[in-house]
């Protein structure tokens, strides 16, 4: 099966398992670890959040 005839089979698919269908190819897709500078930098904004919490959209002026 060619990738050109599996992309045609996904747009047969119903909108309504979409997702379904989403979840189930990710799982194929190859995963990376994440780098120590990636690890580092998740860690700061953890305790950034967890310190000082998070701004809502609303809140913000987009102007």
């Amino acid at each position: 099966m060619s990738k050109e005839m599996l992309k045609g089979l996904i747009d047969l698919i119903d909108d309504s398992d979409t997702d379904t269908i989403f979840k189930v190819l990710v799982k194929f897709v190859p995963e990376e670890a994440p780098l120590p500078d990636e690890i580092e930098a998740i860690k700061r904004a953890n305790k950034s959040i967890s310190e000082a919490g998070t701004v809502s959209h609303d809140s913000i002026n987009w102007d």
